[in-house]
């Protein structure tokens, strides 16, 4: 078993004790009880609104690839987008990273070269989940403290990118150990490509394909939650609700937000939309399988996929590719030509 694979099942476990905790809290009872009065086909459409989600977020992956100038086959370029989603329940989403490493792997990209795509996603997914988050604000006057918590951290870091004396400073600080000080020319290319993305342009764009992908997902959330018999909520309360609640679970830096969400989506269901116990439980568990279970999923079968499509890949999945070199040939045995995808 691999290193990946035992951490992703810790996480999962996390997961499934979240599960036992909202469902205690809701009573197990009445909690079947209000799922058999469910209508399901919300539930469905909520997967599909997700799958909306996805697939716009890889037109912006696709776009930045493009802009980076680095070419990678559709079909590849696909399932490494897919397959980040199996490690979206680490912390912060660090996991997705293992993109850069799997390009690395296949088409002999450098990380630096593509690490600062994986961190302008996260970027501009903060910045769409805080935009929706400020329409809630804005009608109901709720989770002000949550959107301007992370409204800050992402001008400080855009005042960082913005600022190239300040961001150098910093990776010299950061790499001033002997040890660290082979990474700087790195951390610096890295912060060359990240500060081109967030150029007010690409900036605009890539926030909007956020906002658009996001907001899928919180018509999910309000189609689950009126699945529940006398549940309905408005379509502005639904978008706060899962707006700040997500990116409450990504400013607690806890895999996948766990606990810090899903208590945050039960709590406001009851406090705000005035759901009983039962209600708000069940709604939440079935809104969390619909969004980030989910993804992990289906990112786990574009692993698996991927490994068939291209054997570098598997050596990187299972820890056997060096991954403290940066430099591709340094990262296969024998320093051989990078393994590209098969046809």
């Amino acid at each position: 078993m691999t290193r990946t694979t035992r951490r992703l099942l810790v996480v999962i476990a996390g997961g499934a004790a979240v599960f036992a905790a909202v469902s205690i809290y809701g009573d197990v009872n009445e909690l079947g009880a209000r799922l058999a009065g469910f209508h399901w086909w919300t539930f469905a459409a909520a997967l599909g609104l997700a799958l909306t989600n996805y697939a716009l977020r890889y037109v912006r992956w696709a776009l930045y690839l493009r802009n980076r100038g680095l070419a990678v086959p559709p079909r590849t370029s696909a399932l490494v987008f897919v397959s980040g989603f199996a490690l979206s329940v680490t912390p912060g989403k660090i996991g997705e990273l293992i993109k850069s490493y799997l390009l690395r792997a296949i088409l002999a990209i450098p990380i630096a070269r593509s690490a600062p795509i994986v961190v302008a996603e996260r970027v501009t997914d903060l910045i769409a989940l805080l935009l929706l988050g400020l329409l809630g604000v804005a009608l109901y006057g709720l989770a002000g403290s949550t959107v301007a918590a992370g409204g800050a951290l992402v001008l400080a870091g855009l005042v960082v990118l913005a600022w190239p004396g300040l961001a150098h400073r910093l990776i010299d600080l950061a790499t001033g150990p002997r040890r660290l000080a082979r990474y700087r020319p790195r951390l610096r290319e890295v912060y060359a490509g990240l500060a081109a993305l967030v150029k007010p342009w690409p900036l605009t764009w890539a926030s909007a394909l956020g906002v658009l992908a996001w907001l899928a997902e919180c018509i999910g959330f309000a189609l689950i939650v009126s699945g529940f018999a006398g549940a309905h909520v408005p379509l502005a309360l639904a978008i706060l609700i899962y707006a700040t609640t997500t990116v409450a679970g990504a400013l607690s830096f806890l895999p996948g937000g766990l606990i810090v969400t899903d208590a945050g989506m039960t709590w406001l269901l009851q406090s705000v939309h005035g759901a009983d116990q039962a209600t708000a439980a069940a709604a939440t568990i079935l809104t969390r399988l619909a969004t980030l279970w989910f993804a992990v999923v289906i990112g786990l079968i574009a692993l698996a996929m991927l490994r068939r499509h291209a054997p570098a890949a598997a050596r990187t999945l299972d820890g056997d590719v060096a991954i403290a070199a940066d430099e591709p040939d340094a990262a296969r045995p024998g320093g051989g030509p990078a393994v590209g995808p098969r046809s």
